[in-house]
C-alpha cells in the first residue's frame, strides 16, 4: 500500500467519528490508533516467544525486562496474549481489554500513550458507543515494517499532523519541516564528511532541541543508511508539544533508537541533555516566537554562568528567540580537538540584521563570526513552509572548518530555485526538486562564487566584512550668541560641551580606520565635529539580500514620456466617449 493510500484509509476513520467528535478532535483519536496498530503489527512476528519467555521468568521471579526485549528483537515488548485482531472477538469487553493491552507495554511505549492522553479518547469512544467500530477499522490494516517501510510511516504521520494542526487552527509548522528542505540541510551537514562517514561502523550522534514529529532525525538516519548502511547514527531530540513527543517517541522506538533519548520539555528551561555534547545538530525552531514565559531561567543562566552556561554571548529581545536556539546548539557543540561538530539551522530573517551595535543580537553575531563559526548561509524561496509564506534560511555552523574555509562565510542566494507545487498546503505553494537540492549541495561543497547569467548566487566573504564600528559623533553647544560652551568641571572641564540635540551615529566598517573615514565623510561638513571614542562599540550584522542586489537601471526618460503620452490620450478618449 502507496503513502497516500495508506494515510487516505487511516483518514477514513474520520468518518466514523463525524458528528461525536468536532474535527480539531480527530487527530486526538486517529494518531495514537495509528502508533497503537504500528507497534502491534511489529512485534507480531515474536508474540508467541516473548510470552513463553515472560512465563518463564515470571516463575523465576527474575526481571524478566532484559530476556523480553531479546525476544521481541525491538526496543519495546508487550506480554498480553491479545492483539489488536484478538481484541475484536470480545465486543462486550472492548474498553477494559484494550486498556488492559495498552498496560501490558514495556513502559517506554506506555509513556507515549500517556502523552497522547489514549485513555481519555478510550472512554470517550466507549461512551460514544463508537470504540468497537474505530480499534477494529485499525485492525484490519497491516502496519507491518515489510508491508510499510519506516520512511512511509513517518510520512503519513507529517500528512496526518499537517492535516489536524489546519482543521484546529494550529501552526503547522510548529510540528514539522518540509521533507525536501529537511534532505537539503542533511546534505549540506553531511557532505564535508562523506569520508568519515563512509568508514564501516562509524558511530556518530546526532541531535534535534525542537524534535517535533521527528522528521529532521529520521532523515538524516535515512541518508547515512543509504550512503553506508554500516554506519550508525543515534539520535537525540526534545521536544516541547506532547503529542509531538509521543510521535517522534514512537518513531524513533520502531527505528531501533534508545527513546530515552528523547525528551519531553521547554529547551531553554529545562535543559533534557545537559552538559551533553554532538556530533551532527538540525534544528527548525518557530519562527519569531517570545521567550517571556522562560524569561526568568534564561536569564539568570546568562547573568549567573555566563559562558560556561548557553547564553554566555548575548541575549535577544524577548520577541524573538530564534537566536536562543543557536546559541543552544553551539553549546552543544564536541571540542574542536575532540573532532568538532556541524550543525545546521532554519531561521527567518530577523537575526541576520535585527539589533544595532552592543545589541544581545549583534552580540550574538559578533561571537559566532570572531570565533569563525558560521560556514554558510543559503537563502531560501518564499512560500516554502506550511505556516508562513516569508523568507528563511539554513545557517550551516561547524567548529572544525576545512582549511579553504577558515576565516570566511558562504552566502549562497536559492530564492530563485523552485518549482511550483501542484496543489498548495496551507501557505506552501513552492518546493525544491532533486536537481534544485542538488545545485545547492554542489554550489556550497565547491565553495565558490557563481552567477546566474548577470545575477550572483554564491558569494564568499571574509568574516570582518560583517562587522563595524558605530561611533558617535559630537558637536559642540554653543550659547545664543554661537559662543562654544565649555564644560566646568569633570573630565570635560575647559573642553566643549556636546549639544545632544546634534549628537549623531556613524557605522564604519571593521576593516576600515575609523579617524581616516571620519576625516573623509564627517569633517567636511560638520568641521567642528568629534568623535567620542567611549562610546564606540562594535557590531555584526549579515544584509544578506544587499550582496545579491543587481542594478536595474531605469528605462530612458524618452520611453517613460511616451508611455505617459499614450495612457493620457487613452484617458482622454474614454472620457469623450462618456460625453458622447
Amino acid at each position: 500500500m502507496n503513502q497516500q493510500a495508506l494515510s487516505s484509509f487511516i483518514w477514513s476513520v474520520a468518518d466514523l467519528l463525524r458528528g461525536d467528535y468536532k474535527q480539531s478532535d480527530y487527530g486526538k483519536v486517529i494518531l495514537p490508533f495509528t502508533v497503537l496498530r504500528r507497534l502491534d503489527c511489529v512485534l507480531e512476528p515474536t508474540k508467541s516467544a516473548v510470552l513463553a519467555e515472560h512465563a518463564a521468568r515470571k516463575k523465576e521471579k527474575l526481571n524478566a525486562e532484559p530476556f523480553l526485549l531479546r525476544k521481541a528483537k525491538q526496543s519495546f515488548y508487550n506480554t498480553s496474549s491479545m492483539n489488536m485482531k484478538k481484541l475484536m472477538g470480545d465486543q462486550d469487553h472492548i474498553r477494559q481489554n484494550l486498556l488492559a493491552y495498552i498496560e501490558a507495554f514495556s513502559a517506554n511505549v506506555r509513556d507515549i500513550f500517556e502523552h497522547f492522553e489514549f485513555q481519555t479518547q478510550i472512554d470517550r469512544l466507549a461512551k460514544a458507543d463508537l470504540l468497537y467500530l474505530v480499534t477494529e477499522r485499525f485492525s484490519q490494516i497491516d502496519l507491518h515494517p515489510s508491508e510499510v517501510t519506516n520512511s512511509q510511516m513517518g510520512l503519513v504521520f507529517e500528512e496526518l499532523i499537517r492535516k489536524f494542526a489546519e482543521l484546529s487552527n494550529e501552526t503547522a509548522g510548529e510540528h514539522f519541516t518540509p521533507r525536501e528542505v529537511i534532505r537539503l540541510m542533511v546534505n549540506l551537514l553531511f557532505i564535508e564528511d562523506d569520508d568519515v562517514l563512509a568508514k564501516p561502523g562509524v558511530v556518530r550522534t546526532i541531535y534535534d532541541p525542537t524534535a517535533g514529529t521527528g522528521g529532521m532525525l529520521s532523515v538524516a538516519g535515512e541518508y547515512l543508511a543509504e550512503h553506508n548502511p554500516k554506519a550508525r547514527l543515534t539520535m537525540f531530540g526534545q521536544e516541547l508539544n506532547p503529542e509531538s513527543y509521543a510521535i517522534c517517541k514512537a518513531d524513533m522506538l520502531i527505528k531501533g533508537q534508545d527513546v530515552g533519548n528523547i525528551v519531553l520539555g521547554n529547551t531553554f528551561s529545562d535543559d533534557g541533555h545537559p552538559r551533553k555534547n554532538f556530533d551532527y545538530m538540525l534544528s527548525n525552531p518557530p519562527f519569531g516566537v517570545e521567550w517571556k514565559k522562560v524569561e526568568k531561567e534564561v536569564r539568570r543562566e546568562h547573568e549567573t554562568q555566563g559562558f560556561n552556561g548557553r547564553f554566555g554571548p548575548g541575549l535577544p529581545r524577548v520577541s524573538d528567540g530564534s537566536l536562543l536556539f543557536l546559541l543552544h546548539l553551539i553549546s552543544k557543540m564536541q571540542p574542536a580537538k575532540d573532532g568538532g561538530s556541524r550543525l545546521g539551522i532554519v531561521l527567518n530573517g530577523s537575526p541576520l540584521f535585527t539589533g544595532g551595535a552592543g545589541s544581545g543580537e549583534s552580540e550574538i553575531r559578533r561571537y559566532v563570526l570572531e570565533n569563525d563559526l558560521l560556514e554558510a548561509i543559503i537563502g531560501l524561496p518564499t512560500d516554502m513552509f506550511y505556516n508562513t509564506g516569508i523568507s528563511t534560511y539554513i545557517w550551516i555552523l561547524s567548529n572544525h572548518k576545512p582549511p579553504s574555509r577558515k576565516g570566511k562565510v558562504q552566502l549562497i542566494d536559492a530564492s530563485g530555485l523552485w518549482q511550483k507545487m501542484r496543489k498548495s498546503l496551507g501557505s506552501k505553494r513552492k518546493e525544491l526538486s532533486d536537481d534544485h537540492i542538488a545545485e545547492i549541495t554542489k554550489l556550497f561543497g565547491t565553495f565558490i562564487e557563481a552567477k546566474d547569467g548577470e545575477k550572483p548566487i554564491s558569494r564568499i566573504f571574509k568574516n570582518e566584512e560583517f562587522g563595524y564600528r558605530t561611533i558617535t559623533v559630537e558637536r559642540p553647544l554653543r550659547d545664543k550668541d554661537g559662543k562654544i560652551v565649555l564644560g566646568e568641571k569633570g573630565k570635560l572641564k575647559g573642553k566643549p560641551q556636546p549639544d545632544a540635540e546634534l549628537r549623531d551615529t556613524e557605522n564604519v566598517p571593521l576593516q576600515e580606520d575609523v579617524h581616516a573615514y571620519f576625516k573623509r565623510e564627517v569633517l567636511p561638513h560638520a568641521p567642528d565635529a568629534w568623535i567620542d571614542d567611549e562610546k564606540t562599540k562594535v557590531g555584526y550584522e549579515i544584509p544578506f539580500n544587499r550582496h545579491f542586489y543587481v542594478f536595474e537601471p531605469p528605462r530612458d526618460l524618452e520611453a517613460i514620456d511616451a508611455d505617459l503620452r499614450a495612457c493620457t490620450e487613452r484617458i482622454k478618449a474614454m472620457i469623450e466617449g462618456l460625453a458622447a
